[in-house]
């Protein structure tokens, strides 16, 4: 945000020298200062976001490593940058959700992941469990209607709803949340096979198909190669790019 007050002061610092220190009017004054306020904002937003983006690498970088308290303590830092700039304190907990969820420490992530970029799907997907843990089953149900809204091409997503809802017993929406995901994904064969198992009275089988991302979110116990504290994954495990 102050990225955004400094800009505006710059920009009005120039129109009012234009005004008062020149034989022009405001109505030629406002348009350079217009253009003094967004070329700053956008320097500033531009220099806030590189700084932020250090530290998700290194972040990643103790992921790998397996060093996942380090790398919240990583992130935590960031939260210095979070008065500067828009979004930048959501992003920063959707990440510090994920790494406290993948190693199961639910009640940890519960309070960042409700703090999360609503765009980040892992993160979303990951509140939307975390949620049916707790039973609270129509919260869950928002959180996936707004997850699958905004990320829609997220097929695991709409899986691990779908796989929810199936084992609630309530087979009727399971198929149709999957009917809704293969229309919004004409070409995704996961979700179109997902959709077909459940018609025909067979389980999903979600971590064949995705594999660590499916089983990032516990809902299922992973294979050996994905047990451990955390999983090994590149930046889409973590962003949700």
């Amino acid at each position: 945000m102050w990225n955004l007050v400094i800009s505006l002061a710059l920009g009005v610092a120039v129109a009012a020298a234009i005004r008062f220190g020149t034989e022009f009017g405001w109505a030629a004054a406002i348009l350079p200062g217009m253009v003094v306020a967004t070329a700053a904002y956008l320097v500033l937003a531009r220099r806030t976001w590189k700084r932020l983006e250090a530290i998700f690498d290194a972040m990643q970088r103790e992921v790998q490593a397996q060093k996942f308290d380090r790398a919240i303590q990583t992130l935590e830092s960031g939260f210095a940058l979070a008065p500067w700039q828009f979004l930048v304190a959501s992003q920063l907990h959707s990440n510090i959700g994920i790494l406290h969820y993948l190693r199961r420490d639910f009640d940890a992530a519960l309070p960042h992941l409700q703090k999360s970029f609503s765009r980040n799907w892992i993160a979303r997907g990951m509140l939307a469990v975390a949620l049916y843990r707790k039973r609270d089953l129509d919260g869950m149900k928002k959180v996936f209607q707004d997850a699958t809204k905004a990320s829609k091409k997220e097929g695991v997503l709409w899986s691990a709803w779908a796989w929810i809802l199936e084992k609630e017993g309530d087979h009727a929406q399971a198929i149709a949340v999957l009917g809704r995901a293969v229309a919004a994904n004409a070409s995704d064969e996961k979700l179109k096979s997902s959709l077909q198992a459940l018609q025909n009275g067979k389980k999903l089988k979600l971590g064949k198909l995705y594999e660590e991302q499916w089983f990032q979110f516990h809902l299922e116990a992973p294979p050996p190669q994905f047990a451990g504290p955390g999983f090994r994954g590149g930046r889409r495990a973590i962003y949700g790019r």
